[in-house]
């Protein structure tokens, strides 16, 4: 084996890796050894995009794959249907089969920004889950105990809190734990949310095939309070998020996030990982590495020269104060601030644009609108351009 092949594998195994079950250098020497695997990662298609969460899991999936090994990317298109009760304290609402179909319709095109998909295999565990009888349920079931299924933190706190815990919830596990079985892999990699599920195709692999396989799980996106960076919370990066809106929603996140971004979430060297934490530690400015933070990311997925467009975009318009390049355009009849507010999309609704406009959240001409009866035309112009918040602007055509 060359340097540059070792260097990948330790890259592999310690870069944004929580840990490796049952050890890291069992897993190495396995690696070491040029022997090929395959490994999987498992998707739910719980929502219309994928999100940055998402792509911590296919960069680590990319380092596999250019060493060679065989990357399967399994939708949960039946698991998603059951809903994972990881980290939730209620249980989740189920999703109709066209509702999980819908929602992964776009995954392989945003997928195709990391990974080669002449060297990847998609897989939908229905096609072996649907299949099954009640009877193999029963025998799948029969591995696990329910004292083993309470250790869950989440079943845990329910319990504690009087909240209820549904039966199908603990099927949860059993049928990711049957994927690893249905794929014979080598091994599988998660975030730590997904430890406990697993670890669970971990036991089934040795029960019903025999076989050892590896768990990999690598640090999740979080913010200060331990939240996830998601769907879930709120504050999730879509890949479908436009490079403007990539950059500037992680310009959002909190200074403490910078590191664990760089780490996770770019391909920025060891030792440029490690001169952004001397940086921040020695008082540079958070700013100038959050922004650095931001080009990197979007330079992941859309390349270098979006990444310079998303950052000269973000300069002027939140530090020489100018408008953006390229602002929606629109010609409407409504001149009340409240209706072009409403048919330029800036609100949802009317009583939104009041919401907008009582916050001080609307500006015309970089000027704040607190008027309900503003029109657009009063300042005196061919057109004016207005601005929601920080990042979003529609310009008036007259």
């Amino acid at each position: 084996m060359n340097k540059i092949d070792q260097e990948k594998i330790n890259e592999v195994l310690n870069r944004g890796v929580e840990a490796v079950y049952p050890s890291k250098q069992d897993l190495e020497k396995v690696l070491l050894s040029d022997k090929k695997i395959k490994l999987y990662h498992g998707i739910d298609p719980t929502g219309p995009t994928l999100h940055l969460g998402h792509m911590v899991q296919l960069l680590k999936l990319k380092q596999f794959q250019d060493l060679g090994h065989q990357v399967i990317l399994l939708i949960g298109d039946f698991t998603a249907m059951i809903g994972d009760p990881t980290d939730k304290s209620a249980t989740r609402q189920p999703l109709t089969r066209k509702q999980v179909l819908a929602n992964c319709k776009g995954y392989k095109k945003q997928i195709s920004k990391i990974l080669d998909l002449k060297k990847t295999i998609f897989k939908f565990n229905s096609e072996w889950l649907a299949k099954m009888t009640f009877e193999d349920i029963i025998n799948v079931a029969s591995e696990f105990t329910v004292q083993r299924m309470l250790e869950r933190d989440m079943f845990e706190k329910r319990m504690k809190e009087g909240k209820p815990i549904h039966l199908h919830e603990f099927l949860y596990p059993l049928m990711q734990g049957y994927d690893s079985v249905a794929l014979n892999v080598d091994l599988e990699t998660g975030g730590n949310d997904q430890t406990f599920n697993m670890l669970a195709g971990r036991n089934l692999m040795k029960s019903l095939k025999n076989k050892e396989k590896f768990v990999l799980t690598t640090k999740l996106l979080e913010d200060p309070t331990g939240k996830k960076m998601g769907k879930s919370e709120g504050n999730m990066v879509s890949l479908d998020d436009s490079p403007n809106e990539m950059y500037g929603k992680v310009m959002s996140w909190p200074d403490e996030f910078i590191i664990r971004g760089f780490e996770i979430a770019t391909v920025v060297t060891n030792s440029e990982l490690e001169q952004a934490k001397k940086d921040l530690a020695g008082g540079k400015n958070p700013k100038t590495l959050k922004m650095l933070l931001a080009y990197k990311v979007v330079e992941v997925y859309y390349g270098k020269d979006q990444a310079a467009a998303a950052e000269d975009n973000f300069k002027k318009i939140f530090e020489e104060k100018l408008n953006p390049d390229e602002i929606p355009e629109f010609k409407i009849k409504a001149k009340n601030i409240i209706e072009v507010l409403v048919e330029t999309k800036l609100a949802s609704s009317k009583s939104e644009a009041r919401r907008l406009i009582s916050q001080g959240g609307i500006k015309v001409e970089a000027e704040i609108i607190k008027d309900e009866n503003y029109n657009v035309e009063s300042a005196g112009r061919d057109s004016v351009v207005i601005q929601k918040g920080k990042r979003y602007f529609a310009k008036i055509i007259f």
